[in-house]
């Protein structure tokens, strides 16, 4: 029984390996492109999507990814058909990805890209500031990533609620639910925090139509997939005043060309695709977990679903 690394993004064989064989002994961890005996590998932990490489690998049972999104896994046709997909996120979020939304919600809350767009014209000049509760946050996307984000804002008296495609119960926050209610959503936020799935539902989600429905001022924080903005719809939004600020860890393309206006605009902060940096001492616990119960037939943590692309 052996399990394939394949374009790991963190860490070295090594270190997965021996945190693997603690609790897996007789797992045998290899690293592309040192496969082996292609029939050995039943578990494939899956960094980069870039699976063309990959050869037949007749008795491969499950599919481990680092990944949060897996839009990039399922729409390679090079894809291992009919093998079910699991994601490494811990059951309680990502700690830096929590760290890093509550950052950027903090910088808008704050109005700090309006300072920082001040400094350069050498004005001094305060900005009225809101308080928690007067600042409504609106989170499109509610699940595992974006939970814990939305705890510690309640926790510190913002006005928090959430969109999804789906209604959600025993949410500690109000949760708007399918496309009827979006517009009433985004009427009510401030600023705007994505970590949707990207699916073809979701493709352009944050456009001009959106931008005009939002309060003047709002602000956007996107952490999903680049494709989620259009690009041109934000700039123009961001020029009439409509949209105060935006902060984009994600982009279409990545990377970002040289050419691109958004890197020179005073009320853009680009990231090089960097929210989400779980070491392999997060990771490996929840693949570990997941190939036991695999091994014991029980349910799947973080289980995906092809139909719905997340």
């Amino acid at each position: 029984m052996a399990l394939l690394m394949f374009n790991s993004m963190r860490g070295k064989v090594e270190d997965w390996s021996k945190i693997f064989n603690y609790e897996l002994p007789e797992l045998e961890i290899r690293e592309w492109p040192n496969i082996g005996n292609p029939e050995d590998i039943e578990y494939l932990v899956i960094g980069r999507p870039s699976l063309e490489e990959l050869p037949l690998l007749p008795n491969l049972k499950l599919m481990l990814t680092m990944l949060a999104g897996v839009e990039g896994v399922y729409n390679n046709p090079a894809c291992p058909k009919g093998i079910p997909l699991v994601k490494g996120e811990p059951s309680g979020g990502d700690p830096s990805l929590t760290e890093y939304g509550l950052t950027h919600i903090l910088r808008h809350h704050r109005n700090l890209p309006a300072y920082m767009n001040q400094q350069r014209q050498h004005i001094w000049q305060p900005i009225d500031q809101k308080l928690p509760n007067e600042q409504r946050i609106g989170m499109l996307g509610y699940g595992t990533m974006s939970k814990p984000i939305i705890d510690i804002l309640v926790d510190m008296k913002f006005d928090v609620a959430a969109w999804a495609r789906t209604p959600k119960k025993n949410a500690n926050i109000k949760v708007y639910s399918g496309q009827d209610s979006f517009d009433s959503f985004l009427e009510r936020t401030d600023i705007a925090v994505c970590l949707l799935p990207f699916t073809p539902l979701t493709v352009g989600i944050l456009n001009s139509a959106v931008f005009a429905k939002l309060p003047k001022g709002a602000a956007i924080i996107n952490m999903g997939r680049g494709g989620h903005v259009v690009n041109n719809d934000l700039i123009e939004a961001l020029d009439s005043g409509q949209i105060s600020g935006a902060t984009l860890d994600v982009t279409d393309p990545e990377p970002l060309p040289e050419s691109s206006s958004l890197w020179d605009h005073p009320l853009v902060t680009i990231l090089p695709h960097v929210a989400r940096r779980p070491p392999v001492a997060q990771i490996a616990p929840q693949f570990i977990e997941n190939i036991k119960r695999f091994e014991a037939g029980l349910p799947l943590f973080q289980l995906t679903d092809q139909t719905l692309g997340y």
